[in-house]
């Protein structure tokens, strides 16, 4: 990233995680960030394709040629695919979040969180 030390910003941490399990086009990455942050996070297209060119930029992500079957996609669709840099970032965004919320349980902030 340009500034590694920075945290990422809510919604270029969902655009990772979205990528974490599989390349996808944009509208599947905008379509997962909305499932599973009902409300927290709302990406534009707008936003999440200025998202993508940034995360192009830094190599969190690359443009990957290969698409499924024809039959099952419209080949003007551009699929991402995170890379082993993006993936480190991530996980280092992961350990960052998770030991604050263990500093904050530390402080009787937050009680342990209920399973998912």
């Amino acid at each position: 990233m340009s500034d590694a030390q920075s945290p990422l910003t809510p919604a270029m941490f969902n655009v990772l995680l979205a990528l974490a399990d599989g390349d996808k086009h944009g509208y599947a990455v905008l379509k997962e960030v909305a499932e599973q942050t009902p409300g927290e996070v709302q990406l534009s297209t707008g936003t999440l394709y200025g998202i993508i060119k940034r995360l192009l930029a830094d190599g969190l992500i690359v443009e990957v040629r290969r698409h499924p079957a024809i039959e099952n996609d419209d080949q003007r669709r551009r699929y991402y695919h995170l890379t082993d840099t993006g993936r480190g970032v991530a996980l280092a965004e992961a350990e960052r979040m998770e030991k604050l919320v263990a500093r904050a349980r530390s402080k009787q902030l937050v009680r342990a969180l209920k399973p998912v």
